[in-house]
Parts: C-alpha cells; structure tokens; sequence
C-alpha cells in the first residue's frame, strides 16, 4: 500500500497567550498542497522496519512514523509487522509539516491495513500526543486548528490562487520560534500587516521572532511582496518557508528566477497549482 502525505501551509497564525502547560494558545487555517507530498510505502514483513531515500533522516524509533505506529500498536492491541518505504519531498524544518503528515498518513494507512476502524476522531486524540500539528493532517482538508493547535475544525474553502514555495538551506526548530515570540522585535522596514487574499486574512504571528535572527527572510518577504505578479506574500508556520500568492500561473517561473536571482540563488522552490 502506498500513501501520500501532503504538506500544508499556514494562511493564517495568531497566537493569543503562553499556557501554563508551556505550550501556546493559538488559531491557525491550515491548507493541504496537494502537490507536495511524501510518499509511504507500507510492505508486509517479518518485524516493523523503516527507510528513507534522504540522509539525515532518522529511521530509528525517534522518527515520527516509528512513534505512530507504535502507538497504534499499544492502542490497538494489534502487531504492525511492515517494512516502511519513506520518500521525502517535503523540506526539513520548514514549516510545511512533513513529519507531522508523515505520521498522521500512518495512522490512517495503518487504520485500513489492519482493519481496525477506529473513528478518526479518536485516530486524532493519539496523534495529539505525538504533536500539537499531527491530527489536522487526519482530516486531509483546510482547517481551523486551536488550542496548541489539537483542536481541528474542518473548513470549506474553495482557495484556487497558485502559490509559490522558496525555503533557503537553513532550517528553523519549531520551539525556538515560539520561545522568542513574546520579546522578539520587528524588523525595521519589514510589513508585518495583515494581507487580504478574498476572503482570507493572512497573518504570522512568528514571523517577528523569526525575521530578527534571520534577516534574509524578511528580504524574501519584502521582495516578494513589491513585485507586480504577487498577490501576498508570508512566512509559512515557523518558517523557513516563505510563500507568495500569485495573481496568475503563468508568472510563476519568471518570479521564481527573479527571485533566485535577487535573494539567493540556492533557494529551493515549488509551485503549487489547486
């Protein structure tokens, strides 16, 4: 069996306060790209084994795919003995989720191979426990996640704007960004406004931490921005990624070469089409 894990983008995070737990009480949209996955490939086996086409990836239990399907297993009372085949796509550390989707698309392919039928509501009260973002990566549609982020709201949103992906070599660790979200400052010159794409408002609370350390993003934004075939342009959840919505899709490839030219030519990107 194989699946495929789609990354998603934050069209819109806000962060209203830092709970006692030590997490943070948010509201983010969150919006599968459906063009960007991972692929996993799930072969019965004599024992649970894991492998990944990219160096650097962890396939020991450490790896998020490992933990769910060991959490499957302890929750279900039920032995998965597959050999897992992971093909990345996704980029590391840059706010697209592609460790959380990997996990969440476990849960779900496991669900079916074993023929368990445990309700995804209850698929998504495990994944919480691996991490604040798994469980909307379930319900494979836009959703409204609150809380730290484990209560999901699928939401109907008819988004048709292409969208232009670039993440320089750098990563960025999820809980540094939300540590330095309440001191952080502004970068001067840099918009932190909210953007207008329809009917959606796009905005970044982590932005501000993230653009102090590492200014380059805040140029990619900035420059993203200003330029005609761009509709908006913002950090995607704690970054490294920075998207632009693009008025059109035939823009897409001469934006892209600009871009690599003014910012940084060894960007990684990708263009979405919905």
């Amino acid at each position: 069996m194989t699946t495929h894990a789609p990354a998603k983008i934050n069209l819109s995070l806000r962060i209203t306060r830092k709970r006692e737990d030590g997490f943070h009480e948010l509201e983010t949209l969150a919006l599968p790209l459906p063009g960007l996955t991972d692929e996993l490939t799930f072969a019965p086996a004599d024992a649970f084994s894991l492998h990944c086409d990219t160096p650097g990836v962890p396939t020991d239990e450490t790896n998020l795919v490992s933990r769910a399907l060991r959490l499957f297993e302890k929750n279900t009372q039920t032995a998965c003995n597959f050999h897992v085949t992971l093909v990345k796509n996704i980029p590391h550390g840059a706010g697209l989720g592609g460790g959380s989707a990997d996990a969440a698309h476990t849960f779900l392919a496991l669900n079916e191979l074993t023929g368990s039928d445990t309700p995804l509501t209850t698929l998504a009260e495990w994944a919480a426990e691996l991490g604040s973002d798994i469980p909307l990566f379930l319900y494979q549609s836009p959703c409204w996640c609150r809380g730290r982020g484990e209560i999901i709201e699928p939401t109907p949103l008819a988004w048709k704007k292409p969208i232009l992906l670039f993440k320089p070599t750098f990563d960025i660790p999820t809980p540094w960004a939300y540590s330095k979200w309440q001191t952080s400052q502004e970068v001067q010159g840099i918009s932190y406004a909210p953007q207008t794409v329809g009917e959606i408002t796009l905005f970044n609370d982590l932005e501000r931490p993230v653009f102090e350390k590492h200014r380059i993003l805040a140029e990619l934004k900035a420059f993203l921005l200003a330029h005609p075939s761009t509709e908006a342009a913002m950090m995607s959840g704690s970054g490294s990624t920075v998207f632009a919505v693009l008025r059109g899709q035939h823009e897409a490839e001469a934006l892209r070469q600009e871009t690599l030219a003014t910012i940084d030519p060894t960007l990684w990107s990708h263009l979405t089409i919905f």
